[in-house]
């Protein structure tokens, strides 16, 4: 494992470059074939020729630099050499519209924009002044520049003798990272170099990993999950990190995880409930030992056997993070002793907070604070909840804050809200409600905003409303919120086998249109019902609607709750 004398990126790069002389850093995955991209001393070279290009554009230590770019290696090199011009990178998610990124462009004061053939289109109310590097047109010897004079090829340098980055201190500011693009939402996290590079030291002491680790990356690099967990944390200790050369679409990744056979993934809980849902949940409740309870387990147990063999076969640890996993899936995985391991944190935490380890787990938790780091439970502070927050048992629940290395340094041009978002005695409010057990075991219950207040005073969790339903083997996705009369609604996304069995009583009889609706309304009803008995009295749900169209989603495929009826908890 290396260690790193400051806490740096290009400490980092250096010193991995140096221990992991002649692995493969990083590799390309196109049409299930993998090329090797980088080694370990190829990715500092060119990251340090990168960083030349860029101060010979101009740019100047702590100058901002846009990441607009799909995952690629390209993107890596990128990043490292933003941070040896002693530069602060401003990674953006490619499915930003061409307004969120002009929005973005303009608060983060932008210098240069790295961006690919893809997203180049998205540039489109960009300042022109500001100059793109395309960073998928490079080769050994140059890349393409686009101005406002043109498109042009320009050589890059060899690799400098010193740059302004090799001085650079933890102190100093690394990433600033949007959680969205509308200006009037537009929070730029502030991470330094400190942040970052401590959180990839304390992740790495949860779960080691190892110089023959194959990572294979399906979440965006411009999420610090992806960008600390999926990059950092494998370079830091020598792995090979894949890329795909598409979307990770389901015939996609599916090729892909049988040709890189991944040790190590990184996901964020939707992608797992759909696999278990759609592909292990069907055949699983239908066979013969399952249907037997003194079988039960051998038969979860098989069907954690093939879906290992659909991860490739060699997975020993799948990291689960930036939302919270359905009961009903963790159960399965944790009977079947799958490797997962769900960890909690956010992006103004660099992302990690707490994490749990495969074989550790316990259902519902996130494990325990990372060495560095400590978590208290607080009472919410605002007067809408004060006075709500019950003791279970031994567990009392309120919200979680936050103090350690990996805490942000504010809100870049935001001194309201970085001074908000501290208690009076400096802990970072994370705004979401928590509670630990009597081991210590951190469990999330969901965000503060979100939580509805009971008619007696019970604390409402909508997202353990939203797995029940989830759990139906009926519901897609869920969203539930209190209307104006206090009753709980549950907006829904129904699935394909429910919109199968709806077809079906369509087709069977003579008036369409009206079996449509009453069939419709059947089925809700007896959802609502079932997923009634599975809950407590208070938090039972007075009206189901059904929602067309997906919902609006974060990077790390959590529900955009404030754009919906009666929901204003914020994006984190």
């Amino acid at each position: 494992m290396a260690t790193t004398d400051t806490l740096t990126l290009p400490a980092l790069l250096s010193q991995a470059a140096k221990a992991f002389k002649g692995y493969t850093a990083l590799s390309r995955v196109s049409e299930g074939a993998i090329s090797p991209a980088y080694e370990y001393r190829e990715l500092l070279r060119d990251a340090r020729r990168f960083a030349g290009l860029l101060v010979g554009l101009g740019v100047q230590p702590g100058d901002r630099v846009m990441l607009l770019c799909e995952n690629r290696p390209e993107w890596v090199s990128a990043y490292f050499g933003i941070a040896l011009a002693g530069a602060v990178s401003v990674p953006v998610l490619v499915d930003f519209l061409p307004e969120q990124i002009a929005n973005v462009a303009e608060h983060a004061e932008l210098r240069v924009a790295c961006v690919s053939e893809k997203t180049l289109g998205k540039l489109s109310k960009l300042d022109p002044d500001i100059s793109r590097v395309v960073l998928d047109s490079r080769d050994g010897n140059g890349i393409d520049l686009i101005t406002k004079e043109g498109r042009s090829r320009i050589r890059i340098v060899e690799e400098p003798a010193s740059l302004p980055g090799d001085g650079v201190s933890a102190a100093d500011l690394a990433c600033v990272l949007y959680t969205s693009g509308t200006s009037g939402n537009s929070k730029g996290v502030m991470l330094s170099h400190g942040n970052i590079v401590s959180n990839v030291i304390a992740t790495s002491q949860v779960f080691p990993l190892r110089s023959d680790d194959r990572v294979l990356s399906v979440m965006p690099l411009a999420h610090t999950l992806e960008s600390t967990m999926g990059l950092l944390t494998p370079l830091y200790q020598g792995c090979n990190v894949f890329y795909l050369d598409k979307p990770p679409t389901a015939p996609v990744l599916a090729a892909a995880l049988l040709s890189v056979k991944p040790t190590v993934m990184v996901i964020v809980p939707l992608i797992i409930e759909k696999l278990y849902r759609a592909r292990v949940e069907p055949k699983l409740i239908t066979h013969p030992l399952y249907r037997f309870a003194p079988t039960r387990a051998l038969a979860v147990r098989a069907a954690g056997k093939k879906l290992a063999a659909a991860f490739g076969g060699a997975i020993r640890f799948l990291g689960i993070g930036g939302a919270s996993l359905a009961k009903d899936v963790e159960r399965f995985l944790l009977g079947a002793r799958f490797p997962y391991a769900i960890g909690y944190g956010l992006t103004e935490t660099a992302p990690l907070v707490a994490a749990a380890v495969p074989g550790k787990t316990r259902i519902g938790s996130t494990g325990r604070p990372l060495e560095g780091v400590s978590v208290r439970i607080m009472p919410p502070l605002d007067a809408e909840h004060a006075g709500t927050i019950a003791a279970l048992g031994d567990e009392v629940e309120g919200e979680i804050q936050v103090r350690g290395p990996n805490v942000m340094q504010g809100y870049y041009r935001d001194t309201e809200r970085s001074q908000a978002v501290f208690s009076s005695d400096g802990w970072f409010r994370t705004g979401d409600l928590g509670a630990y057990d009597k081991d210590g075991m951190l469990y999330v219950r969901g965000r503060l905003k979100a939580m509805i207040l009971g008619p007696s005073g019970e604390n409402i969790y909508p997202e353990e409303i939203e797995s029940t339903l989830a759990s139906s083997g009926l519901v897609e996705e869920a969203l539930v919120y209190a209307a104006k009369d206090g009753a709980l609604v549950a907006m829904v996304v129904l699935n394909e086998r429910a919109k199968a069995l709806l077809g079906e009583a369509k087709a069977a009889v003579h008036n369409a249109s009206l079996a449509a609706a009453d069939e419709s309304e059947r089925l809700l009803a007896g959802l609502r019902s079932a997923t009634n008995a599975r809950l407590a009295s208070f938090s039972r749900i007075a009206r189901i609607v059904l929602q067309e169209q997906p919902f609006e989603k974060t990077a790390t495929m959590k529900i955009k709750r404030y754009l919906y009826p009666g929901l204003q908890a914020e994006i984190s």
